[in-house]
């Protein structure tokens, strides 16, 4: 009895001694749809050429006032009239942490094999790695606002993607198989012309045409979870989030929903365009203000919106332009 007491205690003691794996952190908090989104920026509504602005920014098509979309028999045609507005329709999280959600309180997804995000901060090199989940969040339908409008889309709250899952979203060259095209912008004029589109997105919208690069983020390519030039989260968040946006697109997962094509129903558009899309801070400080067009500079509301422990996931919520022939 003794001989075995003996070898419980110094198993135990041995046991004290390994070193033990804690969990990787996780912290989050659900936001609050009435404190902390920027209701205003559903403006610009307009109808037509008739437009409430509230002072608003405004991308995308001019909706024409009638419009037609195709019916089944017998009406073959339906008439109806064109409106545009900004719909809060998807959020994305930015990670550390596999599986973590910042959106859910801080809970976690899943258990599963995933690599580490992080960065790392040295005097050669400073670069960084980040997971992003892309989620369907219908906040006008939550809320009750225009749902008399036949063009707001019949959603739920849903997970959309997990790039945990996407070993394109770890490796620059396995990206290259979806955005071969990147070979062609690896090169210095093409990433100086992205200092026109910097100025463009702070003053207004971003370039289109330059769908290459992110604005004052830098570049689009690789279009994967690799930020070869950190210099802060807030602005390598942006980055990650305008490439998911991107190879969303290009995955034909995310649609045209802004242009004179689209009225009737969301199209393909396998090319970004950025002027579809605004952001607006949610995590770790809501930033109700404002919400931002892809590519603006992120000074000032950046400012204070990086903090050790809790403060180094984000999560964004996605504004999208409409335009639609309500019936």
């Amino acid at each position: 009895m003794r001989r075995s007491m003996f070898l419980l205690v110094a198993l135990a003691a041995s046991l004290a001694g390994l070193p033990v794996q804690a969990e990787p952190p996780c912290h989050g908090k659900f936001p609050n749809p009435f404190t902390d989104i920027c209701w205003k920026y559903v403006f610009p509504i307009s109808i037509g050429p008739l437009k409430v602005d509230m002072g608003m920014e405004d991308a995308g098509d001019e909706v024409p006032l009638i419009c037609t979309c195709p019916a089944p028999p017998p009406l073959f045609v339906r008439i109806g009239l064109g409106v545009g507005f900004w719909e809060p329709a998807r959020v994305a999280e930015v990670v550390r942490t596999p599986f973590c959600s910042t959106l859910l309180g801080g809970v976690r997804l899943g258990s599963l094999p995933a690599p580490a995000g992080g960065n790392t901060h040295a005097s050669e090199n400073e670069d960084a790695f980040y997971h992003v989940h892309w989620y369907v969040y219908p906040l006008l339908a939550w809320m009750n606002l225009l749902t008399e409008l036949s063009c707001v889309t019949p959603e739920s709250f849903d997970l959309l993607y997990l790039t945990e899952f996407d070993p394109l979203w770890e490796d620059d060259e396995l990206a290259f198989l979806i955005n071969p095209e990147a070979a062609l912008f690896a090169n210095t004029a093409a990433q100086a012309a992205c200092a026109a589109d910097c100025a463009a997105a702070s003053a207004g919208f971003p370039i289109d045409s330059l769908f290459w690069c992110a604005g004052c983020q830098g570049s689009m390519y690789p279009v994967d979870g690799n930020v070869k030039h950190h210099t802060g989260g807030v602005d390598s968040s942006l980055l990650l989030v305008q490439r998911m946006a991107a190879k969303l697109h290009r995955q034909f997962i995310a649609r045209d929903t802004s242009s004179r094509d689209a009225m009737c129903m969301p199209l393909p558009l396998p090319i970004l365009r950025k002027t579809q899309y605004k952001t607006q801070i949610l995590y770790p400080t809501p930033y109700p203000a404002n919400a931002q067009p892809f590519g603006r500079v992120t000074m000032p509301y950046g400012a204070g919106r990086e903090y050790p422990v809790k403060g180094e996931d984000w999560a964004y919520l996605i504004w999208r332009k409409k335009a639609c022939c309500a019936f």
